[in-house]
């Protein structure tokens, strides 16, 4: 049986009759893969041990004694954000870093609900959706400070949480406009075609590699809740991929042949949507897999096949797209039956020149 090679710069070490992959470019630091290239976990973690970026941070400097910044490192080593998920932790690091870059430097027990509001939310006032998710973490952070003794009040207590407008799925219109800007070839379509039918986020599209895109079907692990999807590879998706140069073991790379990073991903599809005349802001590159669903659910999918195919975790996440799907046809039937009443309702023939007309009624003598 022919031995499967291993992908570049991948280390095969046996210790004591175990097998242990590592991923290593030369003299450079080991980084340790799963031991199962077949599996995607050992995809994922290649792919992400190949960008470099993405799992090496910059070296942050000390933090002030209680300080933001100091509180922000002492809840990475917890246990509760131990026990979350993988993909929850991706998306705490980066809001965590965030609030760490732009407020580290303040100390925990000056916080106070009105600096909360003018020195933390109020310049994220145009972001709705960063504005809730800065105010949701900082709470959790509120509460790990009191479990240290930090602080002895809730300083957050009082703030509204406020709306975030949920991200929609694209019309035909902006579906037809960016396909005609971004032909098969390019990269740029080739992200939308997984994610438009493979309804991948952009967590789980930046690092999508070419072992993933050329097995008979698409598979690949939601980074959020860690459910492993499985899906057929659409006709379109199957043209994107083919008309793709292949230059790296990730299919999107960059200008400089790197894979992306998640925010210069979205960055990246953000401009290309602008690229092709869409110039509406609340098109975004995640409102390709709520399309994906949306599809899904106009093409009579059941609620459980939407289920699986998109990684939900419970079936009212799915029941969401069926709802509105049967709302379309709802509103679509109804306007036929308006149409056929107002149709029988018009007199077939009309009695102009027909019969004799009607006797004019008069007084009776």
């Amino acid at each position: 049986m022919m031995r499967r090679k291993l992908p570049p710069n991948v280390e095969k070490n046996i210790v004591k009759g175990h097998v242990y992959l590592s991923y290593r470019v030369g003299k450079g630091p080991r980084i340790k893969l799963p031991d199962d290239p077949e599996s995607d976990e050992f995809k994922l973690a290649y792919a992400a041990a190949v960008a470099g970026a993405t799992t090496t941070r910059p070296a942050i400097t000390k933090d002030a004694p209680r300080s933001i910044g100091a509180l922000i490192t002492s809840y990475l080593s917890s246990d509760a954000f131990a026990s979350l998920s993988d993909g929850s932790k991706s998306g705490y690091r980066s809001r965590l870093d965030q609030i760490r870059r732009d407020h580290g430097h303040r100390a925990v027990v000056g916080l106070t609900k009105d600096r909360i509001e003018e020195k933390i939310l109020k310049p994220l006032h145009s972001r709705p959706g960063a504005k809730i998710d800065t105010l949701k973490k900082l709470r959790i952070l509120v509460r790990h400070a009191r479990d240290l003794k930090w602080l002895t009040v809730d300083p957050s207590d009082g703030i509204k949480r406020g709306k975030s407008k949920e991200i929609r799925a694209w019309t035909d219109a902006e579906m037809t406009a960016f396909e005609k800007r971004w032909p098969f070839g390019t990269k740029q379509r080739a992200a939308y075609e997984l994610m438009l039918n493979v309804g991948t986020a952009r967590v789980d599209t930046h690092l999508t590699t070419w072992m993933q895109a050329d097995a008979d079907e698409f598979e690949y692990t939601r980074r959020k809740t860690g459910v492993p999807v499985l899906v057929e590879k659409a006709g379109s998706l199957r043209n994107a991929l083919a008309a793709l140069r292949r230059a790296h073991v990730c299919i999107l790379t960059t200008e400089y042949g790197k894979p992306f990073t998640v925010d210069g991903f979205s960055g990246w599809m953000r401009a290309a949507i602008k690229a092709a005349g869409i110039a509406d802001l609340s098109c975004q590159p995640h409102g390709l897999r709520k399309t994906f669903g949306r599809l899904l659910a106009d093409a009579g999918a059941s609620t459980h096949d939407i289920m699986a195919a998109m990684g939900h975790l419970t079936l009212g996440e799915a029941e969401r797209y069926t709802r509105e799907a049967d709302r379309r046809r709802g509103g679509r039937r109804a306007i036929v039956t308006l149409e056929d009443h107002k149709a029988n309702r018009n007199p077939q023939t009309h009695s102009d020149g027909l019969g004799k007309a009607a006797k004019k009624k008069g007084n009776s003598r």
